[in-house]
């Protein structure tokens, strides 16, 4: 300490910062590369890094930020190189994350990059002009090139001590280690934002999410357990005094939604008055979704498995990472039964890696855009009418044996900015409303088309002799702006409580029949259950594990991942559910798992009708 304080180590450093500023001030310019990214990611993010984001998020963002221009220098060996770099893919990483929070309403997540495939799909509807938060981090990022190529260049390379080399890759790899493979995080409390996804800060969400991103094992699970499970829920034998159905059609509806539940909704006229309008042989209500603006994978297959959403890691989608072969589902039920089995897409098969998980779901077929023969189209996707025309056709070419067909349609997907082709302009909003979202009119014209698509199907099976029943759902809200929604709420959306953001979580489902079934109005439920709703209107026979769900709902009839909903309307997070609320869904977790990840062989009863294949 002596030498160093009294040796001439500090007028050397002295010496040489004068006589080789320029260097100097590269090394300046480049250690600001991190804080100037972050800054910049953050306005994409439309983050206020100076008031939104606390202390914490901000230094736990600036270490990966860090860690990358670190490994760049490395590389590179340049420090104008490597901080050019370093920003320009700060820059791209952020814009692809402001489309996603522009589009959908949420950050950029892991499961997102599976998803690539889903999203170039569906690229060419959406809006990709430049707005004021591109603006200002292009104009940061500008500054920060320009502040680089005032340095002077390197000649050449110059390599980092061999020590401070070591040091920066042994603490990258150490600050990642315990960032992902041990309970750091937990031990923290720092899990993914949901409700306002930005809250964390886009890079540290995103990192975070993906320490998540598989399942865990319930604390107290053991086969054992599982075992004392199968036998205290057995499969219940079909009813023979319900009629079964001979045609059963479950239409998940894209972005159908019924907005009359807010308060401040007004139109012209009721985007969706068939809807509102069914009663005779109907079973409605709403249902709550594990989504909202996006995620259609995730809501079906809930209703396809009864598993539930609430015990993945947030924001992954099981038919990217969970799926495995011969997973118990809806369709492989009904298979065992004779009814033949067909998942109809009208879009590119390549979306959410449908086939794969259509495949292992159980389904006989699939069928998407290229089975549609003669398209008709609304803006740039094939109609509700001529999907429900597609799926009529193919009932009928069933010849009165059994089918099971699952539908998800297409024609309301986001983004609203698309042209009007084929769709009329019936349902107007008030300004206040359509100022805060300019793609809101074309949504609700979109919804009335979809009313007018159901009615006729539903008129068509009111004519057929088969038993038919038509389940309808929708999957998720549209991604309409956040301005849109504080108008319907009329307060900012982080001062909701907790049965006010679940609100936006809701669509409007019924199960339909053309003979006669018992009516119920204004029931409560998620997508887990209305697979056995549908069993249960069916008098189909139902596995343990239906057994289960069914006394389940008696309990908690809504569970989503912001918050589960009790008989009488309260809606709770998962710290304030009460013991004998939490002992049941512990229960679902340990059923959760064995069936999703777990099956094992004396398992499978719990899971599958003895006359399943599997």
């Amino acid at each position: 300490m002596y030498k160093l304080l009294h040796g001439d180590h500090f007028p050397r450093l002295f010496r040489q910062m004068r006589e080789h500023p320029g260097q100097w001030l590269s090394w300046l310019v480049l250690a600001l590369g991190p804080l100037l990214s972050f800054w910049m990611v953050e306005i994409l993010n439309q983050n206020n890094i100076f008031a939104d984001l606390q202390p914490w998020q901000v230094g736990m963002n600036l270490i990966w930020y860090t860690i990358l221009f670190a490994l760049c220098r490395l590389i590179l060996g340049r420090n104008r190189r490597a901080g050019a770099l370093g920003a320009i893919l700060c820059f791209a990483v952020g814009l692809v994350n402001h489309y996603i929070l522009r589009f959908r309403g949420r950050i950029l997540f892991p499961a997102d990059l599976a998803g690539w495939r889903t999203a170039a799909n569906v690229a060419d509807g959406f809006d990709f002009s430049m707005d004021h938060y591109m603006a200002e981090a292009a104009i940061l990022l500008a500054a920060y090139l320009f502040l680089l190529w005032m340095c002077p260049a390197q000649r050449r390379r110059r390599k980092l001590p061999l020590p401070l080399s070591a040091a920066v890759v042994l603490g990258a790899a150490c600050y990642s280690f315990a960032f992902f493979r041990t309970d750091m995080l937990p031990n923290l409390g720092i899990y993914t934002q949901q409700w306002v996804t930005q809250a964390n800060g886009f890079v540290l969400n995103f990192t975070v999410a993906a320490r998540y991103s598989s399942v865990d094992k319930p604390e107290d699970y053991s086969h054992d357990k599982v075992m004392e499970l199968v036998d205290k829920y057995p499969a219940i034998p079909e009813d023979p005094f319900t009629t079964h159905p001979v045609n059963i059609i479950a239409v998940m509806n894209e972005s159908f939604a019924d907005f009359s539940i807010f308060d401040e909704m007004s139109t012209n006229e009721d985007p969706t008055p068939f809807l509102h309008s069914m009663r005779e042989n109907t079973v409605r209500g709403l249902m709550y979704s594990p989504v909202t603006g996006g995620g259609t994978a995730s809501v079906e297959f809930e209703y396809l498995t009864g598993f539930s959403t609430v015990f993945q890691p947030p924001h992954t989608v099981a038919y990217q990472l969970y799926m495995e072969e011969n997973m118990p589902s809806l369709a492989a039920l009904t298979s065992s039964l004779g009814y033949h089995t067909t998942a109809f897409h009208p879009y590119k098969s390549s979306g959410w890696n449908r086939p794969i998980a259509y495949r292992d779901l159980g389904f006989d077929d699939q069928l998407y855009d290229e089975d549609v023969p003669n398209p008709s189209l609304v803006r740039h996707y094939i109609s509700d009418l001529c999907d429900y025309r597609t799926v009529m056709d193919r009932v009928s070419a069933r010849n009165g044996e059994p089918i099971f067909l699952f539908n998800v349609t297409m024609q309301n997907h986001s983004g609203y900015a698309q042209g009007w082709n084929n769709l009329e302009r019936v349902i107007q909003l008030p300004e206040q409303l359509a100022g805060a979202d300019r793609g809101a009119q074309q949504y609700f014209n979109l919804i009335r088309a979809s009313d007018d698509a159901m009615r006729e199907m539903i008129e068509h099976y009111s004519q057929v002799e088969e038993p038919t029943m038509i389940i309808f759902f929708g999957d998720h809200q549209p991604p309409l702006n956040n301005e849109f929604y504080e108008k319907l709420y009329g307060k900012p959306l982080d001062q909701r409580t907790t049965k006010e953001v679940m609100m936006q979580y809701a669509v409007p489902f019924f199960i339909w029949a053309n003979y006669d079934i018992p009516e119920r109005e204004d029931l409560v439920i998620s997508p887990n259950y209305l697979g056995v709703l549908t069993a249960q209107l069916a008098g189909l026979p139902m596995t343990g594990y239906m057994n289960f769900l069914a006394q389940l709902y008696q309990v908690l009839p809504a569970i989503t991942p912001v918050g589960f909903l009790t008989p009488e309307g309260e809606a709770l997070t998962r710290d304030e559910l009460n013991e004998e609320q939490k002992q049941w869904l512990d229960t679902y977790e340990t059923l959760n798992y064995c069936g999703m990840v777990d099956l094992f062989d004396e398992a499978r009863g719990m899971f599958c009708l003895p006359e399943s294949p599997f």
